[in-house]
């Protein structure tokens, strides 16, 4: 049940993000509505989240998970760059998650 907890928590990071984005520096009332709720319950459930989880791997998943998608959302739906050089960052982000709960299953 934690790592669905923490899948809805990265989730709501996300959409908060991304409405971040369209929030035009917070001059757009619902993009910036969304961007506040998003990130309190994305907050919420990440303290949720860390009453049974190590701080360590859950944010490393939290941030990790995070950050991928964003770029990903950023290169494939907002007209961004997809440099070989950030493709090879969002992999490199991924195996750092990866390889920190490796070490944490021990």
């Amino acid at each position: 049940m934690v790592y669905v907890t923490l899948a809805a928590a990265i989730l709501s990071e996300i959409l908060a993000t991304t409405a971040m984005k369209y929030s035009d520096g917070f001059s757009r009332l619902w993009p910036s509505l969304a961007t506040g709720a998003g990130y309190l319950v994305a907050f919420v459930l990440l303290a949720q989240t860390l009453k049974s989880m190590s701080v360590g791997t859950a944010y490393a998943i939290w941030s990790g998970a995070g950050t991928a998608v964003i770029a990903a959302i950023g290169m494939v739906f907002l007209g961004e760059s997809a440099s070989a050089l950030k493709i090879l960052g969002v992999l490199l982000v991924i195996a750092g998650v990866v390889v920190l709960n490796l070490d944490g299953a021990h």
